[in-house]
């Protein structure tokens, strides 16, 4: 039947268990009258935060609702308790209740895990609609997990298509973010071509260049996150803008986190680390030298001399010469050093690499309009 299907809201909550937790057996009793008419499966009430740790991995609750001072262990102890008890990736909406009307109780629940918060004296309506919307929450989570461990298991089968669908959809989000401020949208193309010919160079293997290749076009994946009065701001930066412009590295490493492809994990590492310098002044980790990744290294060449040569609204271009030479003088402090002498050797290579890049765009463009109009 549709209401007892798992995979349907209604048919989930009917199964659902919620564990109320008050040293106060009258608030509990209040809390199961309020819940029980919301058709869940089980409304489980304890006066004890020790005993509720105890038997939590056999309770398995969908929500939590409870009190925050309690004798033995209060709240704050509870939500911290119970936080190193869940398995990785999983969420377990809290919601507190407490007479404790001071911001600091309310701050230091929610920065221990707590997802809502309410004050006593309780309206039912708002515990009914604050347990649901939790609920909800918890539902939608559990048919994501579920869904990926499907994805899992037809990786085997569809393992390059799938691969293939989501690096399309990356590269779009980093065209995106690259249209903002360059109006060609190649920049991270450029970038592509230029840091695989300089892995080449250096004799990496062909396959960790064809990868560097692949994966260093969504190096500023991040900057879709960015607002565009920083982005495209012409003239010097404030400290706090420069800040925000910052974080484009680890928005892009969190984009592209979690994922077992190779090529993913490639583009994670250069996202985050291609802001480096080899003296160890760049961000967002102050890595020096060797310790900053090859990959990140080789990308960070490719992204000056491509930001150099090419108009952005806050800058002209540059002549190739122009942009050699100050690369050449960022050699030892900004740039590795033997990452720039390859970007001198694939100098006489560049408008042979972008005219590539032009007709690979340009490939691109008539395939995916094919697509659409078919």
């Amino acid at each position: 039947m549709q209401a007892s299907d798992p995979d349907t809201l209604s048919g989930w909550l009917s199964s659902a268990r919620v564990l109320i937790i008050d040293d106060e057996p009258a608030n509990v009793t209040f809390l199961r009258h309020v819940l029980e008419t919301e058709g869940y499966g089980e409304l489980i009430g304890m006066s004890d935060c020790v005993e509720a740790l105890q038997r939590f991995q056999a309770l398995d609750p969908d929500v939590i609702v409870t009190d925050l001072w309690m004798p033995r262990m209060d709240g704050f102890e509870f939500l911290t308790r119970v936080h190193e008890l869940m398995p990785a990736g999983t969420y377990l909406p809290i919601l507190v209740t407490t007479g404790d009307r001071t911001p600091e109780a309310r701050r230091r629940a929610l920065s221990l895990g707590a997802r809502d918060f309410l004050t006593k004296p309780l309206s039912p309506s708002e515990v009914r609609l604050r347990v649901r919307n939790l609920m909800e929450t918890r539902f939608l989570h559990q048919q994501m997990k579920r869904h990926n461990l499907l994805l899992e298991q037809r990786v085997s089968e569809r393992t390059l298509e799938l691969e293939e669908a989501r690096l399309e959809i990356l590269y779009r989000l980093a065209r995106a973010a690259e249209l903002r401020d360059d109006q060609t949208g190649q920049h991270t193309m450029r970038v592509g071509r230029f840091a695989g010919r300089m892995a080449e160079v250096m004799l990496l293997s062909p396959e960790e260049a064809q990868l560097i290749g692949r994966a260093a076009p969504l190096h500023d994946i991040g900057k879709i996150g960015i607002p565009d009065a920083v982005l495209l701001k012409v003239g010097r930066l404030e400290p706090e803008e420069r800040a925000i412009i910052e974080t484009h590295t680890t928005i892009g490493a969190d984009l592209l986190s979690g994922s077992s492809s190779p090529l993913l994990q490639l583009a994670e590492e250069i996202a985050l680390s291609h802001h480096e310098r080899w003296d160890g002044t760049g961000y967002p980790r102050r890595l020096t030298g060797a310790d900053i990744p090859i990959a990140g290294r080789i990308v960070a060449v490719a992204d000056v001399f491509d930001a150099l040569t090419h108009e952005r609204p806050y800058k002209p271009a540059w002549t190739v010469r122009e942009a050699l030479a100050e690369i050449e003088t960022c050699a030892g402090n900004q740039l590795d050093p033997f990452v720039v002498e390859a970007m001198l050797r694939v100098a006489p290579e560049v408008r042979v690499l972008e005219a590539e890049v032009i007709a690979a765009s340009k490939v691109r463009r008539k395939t995916h309009n094919h697509v659409s109009a078919g």
